[in-house]
């Protein structure tokens, strides 16, 4: 999700809450790990139609879509639980502000979400914890250039 302003493109990035590591000292450690939001398709829900919940939900951001980017798609096994391999398929879309402020979330999603924050374009990519969505943002970047 991305809004224009005086200094460039911003696109908003959540902190994803995460049980502190512990750091080899034995004190606890957390480095700020900067995400895109996403979430799971609700039954009757279209993916665009969920990341812009998904968005508002993570954000308190409301917006408009604008393009889909990408399919990225990984295995990962579970850290909890039956320990088992899950293939998943995240589809990412590029989101315009309309309306709404920054971090205005209910306390329910502070359970998943330490705090949601603009970022400029330009810096995404260097910020962002996973390859994939950095590789989305520079996606983001190259349309809105061509724009």
């Amino acid at each position: 999700m991305v809004r224009p302003t005086a200094a460039g493109w911003e696109m908003a990035a959540i902190e994803p809450r995460r049980d502190p590591e512990p750091a080899k000292s034995g004190k606890t450690s957390q480095k700020m790990l900067l995400a895109l939001p996403k979430g799971l398709v609700d039954p009757g829900e279209k993916p665009g139609q969920t990341a812009i919940r998904e968005v508002q939900e993570e954000t308190g951001i409301v917006a408009v879509p604008v393009a889909k980017l990408a399919d990225i798609k990984y295995v990962y096994v579970r850290s909890w639980g039956d320990g088992q391999k899950v293939f998943k398929i995240v589809s990412f879309y590029l989101l315009r502000y309309e309306s709404g402020t920054i971090d205005d979330i209910s306390a329910e999603m502070r359970i998943e979400v330490k705090r949601a924050l603009w970022v400029p374009l330009d810096e995404a990519a260097r910020k962002l914890a996973y390859r994939g969505e950095r590789e989305v943002v520079g996606k983001a970047r190259e349309y809105l250039t061509r724009g």
